[in-house]
Parts: C-alpha cells; sequence; structure tokens
C-alpha cells in the first residue's frame, strides 16, 4: 500500500471518490436559472496542498526551476488533483498543462470521474511520472531513500503535464467555491448554512470547477489545516441558496442575502479535484 502522507480534499483524496458514490444519480439537467434553494447538496473542502506533507523523493519539474516531490506533484492527494500547493519555500504554486492521459489506480489501471464515481477503482496518480514494480504495483522513490511500494522496474512517462508559480485562479479562502457548471453557474452568488460563522458568513462565489465536481457537489476553498492529520470537513444531504448571475434573491432567500452581484467570474481553470 501507498503511504497515507496526505489527505487534502477529505483525509484523502480517495475518500472524495466515496463522496462522489454517494452523489445523487440524477443531478440538475440544466443550470439553474432562476434563485432558489437546491437540496441534496455534498459539501467538501479543498486548499493548496503543502508539500511538506509529502514525501517523495525531489525531482525535476515541468515548467518550475528546482526540484520538487514527486507524490506531490502527480499524486491524487497532491498538486495535480488540487490544483494548487504551497512548496516547501512557501511559495504557491499550481498544475498549468494537465497533458494527455487521467487518472490510474494502485494498479496502474485507468480511474475514470463520473457521476457513479470512479470506474475503474479510486485514483491514486497522474497517469504516469511513476514506476511499476515487478508484480506491476504502482510505487515512486521516497526522499530519504528506498520506495513507496517495492522497488521499481519500469518507469512510466508522463507527456505534456507543466506547472507553474502562484494559484490558478484568484480564489479568496472561505469566500470561493468549486461547482459543477453544469448545475451552479460560475458567478453565482451560492449560501451554505454549514459555513455561517465562516468569514464570508456562509456566501460563497461560484469561481471554479474541478473534474471530481459533479452534479450537486461544491468545494469550499480554505486555508490548509495545520496538519495533514487535521484534513477537512465534509457535510452531505446538504440545503443551499443559489443565487445566479444578474439574479436578485428570491422571497424564501436567507436574510442575509443581498442583491449586488460580484464581478464576471474568471475562467474555469484546474481547480478543485482538477484531473
Amino acid at each position: 500500500m501507498l503511504p497515507s502522507v496526505t489527505r487534502v480534499h477529505l483525509l484523502a483524496a480517495l475518500a472524495c471518490a466515496l463522496l462522489l458514490c454517494a452523489l445523487p444519480a440524477t443531478g440538475a439537467a440544466k443550470p439553474i436559472k432562476r434563485s432558489r434553494w437546491l437540496d441534496g447538496v455534498t459539501v467538501t473542502e479543498y486548499y493548496p496542498v503543502p508539500e511538506a506533507w509529502f514525501v517523495g523523493r525531489k525531482v525535476e519539474t515541468p515548467g518550475l526551476p528546482g526540484k520538487h516531490r514527486i507524490d506531490w506533484l502527480y499524486s491524487a492527494t497532491g498538486v495535480s488533483m488540487e490544483g494548487d500547493g504551497l512548496g516547501l519555500d512557501g511559495r504557491q504554486y499550481h498544475i498549468d498543462a494537465l497533458g494527455s492521459g487521467g487518472w490510474v489506480t494502485d494498479k496502474g489501471k485507468p480511474s475514470v470521474p463520473g457521476r457513479d464515481g470512479w470506474k475503474g477503482g479510486p485514483p491514486v496518480w497522474r497517469a504516469g511520472a511513476y514506476w511499476l514494480t515487478r508484480t506491476h504495483r504502482l510505487t515512486f522513490p521516497l526522499d530519504g531513500g528506498g520506495w513507496s511500494n517495492g522497488t521499481g522496474k519500469r518507469y512510466v512517462p508522463l507527456p505534456g503535464v507543466t506547472f507553474a508559480a502562484g494559484p490558478s485562479l484568484p480564489l479568496r479562502f472561505w469566500k470561493s467555491l468549486a461547482v459543477d457548471p453544469q448545475t451552479i453557474p460560475l458567478g453565482s452568488r451560492v449560501y451554505v448554512g454549514a459555513y455561517r460563522n465562516s468569514p464570508g458568513g456562509g456566501w460563497f462565489r461560484a469561481d471554479d470547477t474541478g473534474g471530481a465536481i459533479i452534479g450537486r457537489h461544491v468545494d469550499v476553498y480554505r486555508t490548509p489545516p495545520a496538519s495533514s492529520d487535521i484534513g477537512g470537513n465534509s457535510y452531505e444531504d446538504q440545503r443551499i441558496y443559489v443565487i445566479p448571475p444578474g439574479r436578485s434573491p428570491g422571497r424564501d432567500a436567507p436574510s442575509s442575502a443581498g442583491t449586488s452581484q460580484s464581478a464576471p467570474p474568471p475562467s474555469a481553470g484546474g481547480g478543485a479535484g482538477a484531473p
């Protein structure tokens, strides 16, 4: 088994796969066009993942000077899934190009996200930049020497993936939300009652998307926890209020709903759970 170094979406990106399985199979057929409550929503959290939580060997990083830990770059709990990360130098970085291929399981087999979960099994790694053992298990070299899951015998390349300095999008902690734009339009104002005591008072803007954010599933952008052991929160079967861009709150809106609209949303980028 690979060492459970991080969590990041919910203690592990694998937990995100399990949450996807719990999502209703029938999400909204079209994006919401009027202000209204939306039931049966799963709420998770994401944040720039700290490189310090990882244990892989430092390797050359396409698009960046210097080296970074391989599992921070390419694993399902790293920058490739989260979109953004905090390097050992304290600076923020993001994945700039996803290249070809998607995700693989711990056996190196394809893992494809969908409304009913991950077809093929939970994702563990990008579809390359890893080694296979003699028994065809996925493994990678450790920073302190040795291997995560047995000695690597064959390297699988990952062409086309690059990283860049800075954040992928101008997101705001506790105020930005990743959504499925086929359900909640980008730029919408969204009220999530579970976060009414957060800095945004429970109100967020739909600023981001992600390949693992499908249907009635939203992802709160937050500051990283103090350690990987703490992880993030998750809430199932939530009722949230959505105000699409250009719309005013309805009569049944939360009492704190205003009528002002935020600026147009940024273009969708490789943010939350982006495969």
